[in-house]
């Protein structure tokens, strides 16, 4: 408790640096007009000519609306007047054949809902300020279309995501308005996140949209994998650590989340000890992540002389105060949920692979979130499993640092004529855009 107390007071005696916050130049790629503000007249009041010395430039940050406009495809009609063989070139294949949207609107679409969180019936209101008139059902099929032709590219990326070492795993609720035709009552649907790390050069996220939280769905998605899987304590992913297949990773910000709870409602005078501790473990990370150039072994070994003794301090805590909190106080809760979990909890330390927690995954998990306070639910099993798809590449293509926008318009114009061997090339972390 000392040692906790005056490394509490080492941390307090620090001054926090403020930092003025500094106005960002505008990006260079920006098109740029020019605008010059010169005087009316050169002639100086004396009556001598001005001379030009120099110029100050300020610059503002201009807007345009986005504009809608035709794209008129006309093919000519060539005939052979000698035998009268009719000629004409073939139309350029589309994601919705014969429809009105082009890639480019139909990405517009899809990254307006989902990574914009804007429902239809607010994207037909703007379209409509620009004078075009789509109905909500017209954007439902071009989505669902969509959702479909896209489901190819996110079950090649499952198929990656499956072969590496470590992977994290999360679950949250999506409700469902409708299960059939005869059943209009809502249901409680649950989207599946499986994500490599933030340490793999793969960046990638598979959403698994299922019907209930039945552990059967992760045993289904998990079949025949193996390795290591980085969850919270949910029963549902039991039966693939029992196989032997899997091996626990915890998730230490579920075990600080029971101390924080108890210590900001007042319910413990020791959680804050817990969560001290806690806290340098997270300190040690952090430190980690600024060595971008270190490899899994070196993070093994930071680990190994920076957080194994501060694991060892909390590990003694917990048994200690073990023994000393009634045994049925939130305190004693909080204690053995740690403890139960110890193995698991400590297992990051030996692999330089391993995170610490699932918040990586957590994080991935905002877009539905987001989703539901604005779209609010799936229309059906089916729709929300092409939402997934669709989801599904345009978080791992903003976990690889590209703009859906651009990666989708591109994904839909290739996509018609893609061969089914090369697909890969289209998967976010693999994808380059097509020079012309």
């Amino acid at each position: 408790l000392e040692r906790l107390n005056a490394d509490k007071t080492d941390a307090g005696t620090q001054k926090a640096t403020v930092n003025k916050p500094k106005r960002r130049l505008l990006p260079d790629h920006l098109h740029t007009i020019r605008i010059e503000h010169e005087p009316a007249s050169t002639q100086c009041a004396c009556g001598c000519q001005l001379r030009r010395i120099g110029e100050d430039v300020s610059e503002k940050l201009h807007f345009r609306p986005a504009q809608f406009y035709k794209e008129q495809h006309v093919r000519g009609k060539w005939v052979c007047d000698q035998c009268d063989t009719l000629t004409q070139q073939a139309m350029p294949a589309y994601v919705i054949d014969k429809g009105i949207a082009s890639p480019e609107l139909l990405s517009h679409v899809l990254v307006s809902k989902y990574a914009d969180h804007l429902p239809l019936y607010r994207q037909r209101l703007i379209y409509q300020r620009a004078g075009i008139e789509l109905s909500r059902s017209t954007l439902s099929d071009w989505i669902g279309r969509c959702g479909v032709e896209l489901e190819p590219l996110a079950n090649a990326l499952k198929e990656v995501v499956l072969q590496q070492r470590v992977l994290h795993a999360d679950e949250t609720p999506v409700t469902i308005m409708r299960m059939g035709e005869n059943n209009k009552k809502p249901k409680k649907g649950y989207v599946w996140a499986y994500a490599t790390t933030q340490y793999n050069p793969v960046q990638a996220v598979i959403y698994d949209f299922q019907d209930s939280r039945s552990g059967q769905h992760a045993e289904e998605f998990l079949k025949g994998w193996q390795g290591y899987l980085v969850c919270d304590d949910y029963s549902g992913y039991k039966a693939r650590f029992k196989s032997g297949q899997v091996i626990e990773v915890g998730c230490m910000a579920h075990a600080r989340r029971k101390f924080h709870e108890l210590h900001v409602t007042g319910k413990s005078q020791v959680a804050e000890q817990a969560l001290v501790l806690i806290q340098k473990l997270y300190a040690i990370e952090a430190e980690l992540r600024k060595k971008t150039d270190g490899t899994a072994e070196d993070r093994r070994e930071y680990r190994q002389q920076h957080s194994q003794p501060v694991m060892q301090q909390l590990y003694e805590w917990l048994n200690q105060h073990h023994l000393i909190v009634p045994s049925s106080s939130p305190t004693a809760k909080a204690i053995n949920y740690t403890l139960k979990r110890w193995p698991a909890l400590s297992r990051y330390l030996d692999d330089g692979n391993l995170p610490i927690c699932n918040n990586w995954v957590e994080n991935q998990m905002r877009p539905w979130a987001l989703g539901r306070k604005n779209w609010l639910f799936a229309g059906s099993l089916r729709s929300g499993q092409r939402a997934a798809n669709i989801m599904t590449l345009i978080q791992s293509a903003k976990l690889n640092g590209l703009d859906p926008y651009a990666y989708l318009s591109d994904v839909l114009k290739r996509l018609p004529t893609h061969k089914v061997t090369q697909i890969e090339e289209l998967l976010p972390h693999c994808w380059k855009p097509k020079s012309n």
